[in-house]
């Protein structure tokens, strides 16, 4: 793939001297102010039940598995006790300490300056710092923006801090973004595109799997993976949005290839078995990621178990014009920025085909009209100004491209195209660029306790052990009397949703 003018590939630090992070670009700034940049005095973190103790490294102690499972009103207290007993003004001097370098240390940062950011952004992600349009290897926070201008037009309170600082004087760069913010949704565009890819997705392959179309009542989606379920007897099916799958206004939640029944040649596939649309950013990525009482992550999923008339021969876990597949890319978020940041990315979809891209940002956070806080786990932005999505993609494969040889493996699905939102200006002189939002598909596997099958091998072993699953539990049931029809009806009436953020359709 050629070099695109918004370049994301990683590069190594020690390939990039001459790359500056902001503060060494105002550092003369506020030399000029005659402003003291000393050391602070050393800096202690925060211990539950709002007490100091000692450490000996910059590095900050997150709080115990206790505390992760608090209350998310909590987490005001927690982080307002938290600022009053390790962080500093930073205003007018420099940070001293450490640099952030993982994606939970950005996270960290960027809640403990949720207010001053959400009053001057659009919205915030955590990646690497963009310079001439090209992603450098700093970290950073970067700050999204209605419009991009020199500093000189602003009065000093209008202007963002080069940096911030965190617990344990961790600190990283700050970047504005140019978003170019449609207000209201626009109409996106119905042209189509025809390949011989996209026919084949569409309907004219033998065989279904990931990139194929798949439709309800009156909405097209695509098929992202095939899984199967961790309970019960084990069911094989594939994951999609829930916003395909997912139409309230039917009482049945089916799903068909290519076509819904009443507009052409259809098979049916199956019912939804269980769905997700939001979920509490505590649970979803099992920290305090901001000091808002009310976040939500867009976790929007859905589980489509195959129907038994189904003839599986015509499933298959190749994904069109990729391949084989590896397994899932879990994201840790105490994992480096460098090992998710800028790294390139493929999806199949049943109305763009295959596109390439790169992960421009983690866990996107934005404020909807009505002031409700939420997340996005991916942005991604795709090669060459092309965009990486179009409608009927939503439920796409992201696939970290396979590096020496390796597979290329799954890191997220594909939920939504924000060309109809608005765009980023990433580079003066360009067009402003479209951009995709995907669900980081490690945690939503867990969420609604489904496995990746990525070989046919592990297909054929999948569907024997749900056969024998099936047999063990038919046997059981009629070996078994019959149970007491009052017990059995308190029981169903008395019975709670398995978890938060999951439906049972």
């Amino acid at each position: 793939m050629g070099r695109s003018p918004f370049d994301f590939r990683f590069h190594p630090f020690a390939s990039l001297h001459s790359v500056e992070s902001a503060l060494d670009l105002e550092r003369n700034y506020y030399n000029n102010l005659n402003l003291s940049s000393s050391s602070p005095s050393p800096l202690q973190p925060f211990a539950s039940g709002g007490q100091l103790s000692e450490i000996n490294t910059v590095y900050f102690s997150w709080p115990t598995s206790s505390r992760l499972i608090d209350a998310a009103e909590d987490r005001a207290k927690y982080f307002a006790n938290l600022q009053k007993g390790v962080l500093p003004e930073t205003l007018g001097r420099l940070p001293s300490g450490q640099q952030a370098m993982t994606l939970l240390e950005l996270m960290t940062i960027r809640a403990f300056h949720s207010k001053i950011l959400r009053r001057f952004s659009l919205g915030t992600a955590i990646g690497f710092r963009i310079r001439r349009g090209e992603l450098t290897d700093i970290p950073a926070i970067l700050v999204f923006v209605a419009r991009k201008v020199n500093r000189r037009w602003l009065s000093h309170n209008q202007c963002l801090p080069a940096a911030l600082e965190g617990p344990g004087g961790v600190w990283c760069d700050v970047d504005v973004v140019e978003f170019s913010y449609f207000g209201a949704p626009a109409p996106t565009s119905k042209e189509q595109l025809y390949t011989e890819l996209i026919d084949g997705l569409r309907g004219s392959d033998p065989c279904i799997g990931s990139g194929s179309q798949v439709a309800s009542q009156d909405t097209y989606g695509t098929l992202g993976a095939i899984v199967r379920s961790r309970t019960g007897n084990r069911q094989v099916g594939f994951l999609t949005n829930r916003h395909v799958a997912v139409d309230l206004d039917y009482p049945n939640q089916k799903m068909f290839h290519p076509l819904p029944p009443s507009l052409g040649p259809s098979v049916y596939l199956g019912a939804v078995e269980r769905a997700t649309s939001l979920i509490t950013d505590d649970l979803w990525y099992g920290i305090f990621a901001g000091n808002n009482p009310e976040t939500f992550v867009r976790a929007d999923g859905a589980f489509v178990p195959f129907t038994d008339d189904l003839n599986m021969n015509c499933v298959t876990t190749l994904v069109s014009g990729v391949g084989e597949i590896g397994e899932v890319n879990t994201i840790d978020l105490q994992s480096s920025i460098g090992s998710l940041i800028g790294r390139q990315v493929v999806k199949v979809g049943r109305s763009s085909g295959l596109t390439t891209g790169s992960i421009m940002a983690y866990a996107l956070e934005y404020n909807d009209e009505k002031g409700i806080c939420f997340f996005t786990d991916f942005l991604v932005v795709g090669e060459n100004q092309q965009t990486f999505d179009l409608e009927g993609d939503s439920g796409s494969l992201i696939l970290l491209s396979g590096q020496n040889n390796k597979k290329p493996r799954p890191v997220g699905i594909i939920w939504g195209g924000t060309a109809n939102r608005g765009r980023l200006k990433l580079k003066v002189g360009l067009p402003p660029e479209n951009w995709t939002s995907g669900v980081d598909l490690g945690r939503l596997l867990d969420l609604l306790e489904l496995d990746l099958i990525s070989t046919n091998e592990g297909l054929q072993a999948a569907m024997q052990e749900q056969r024998n699953s099936s047999a063990a539990m038919d046997s059981a049931v009629g070996e078994s009397s019959a149970p007491d029809r009052s017990l059995l009806r308190d029981k169903v009436e008395s019975s709670e949703p398995l978890c938060l953020g999951m439906e049972q359709v």
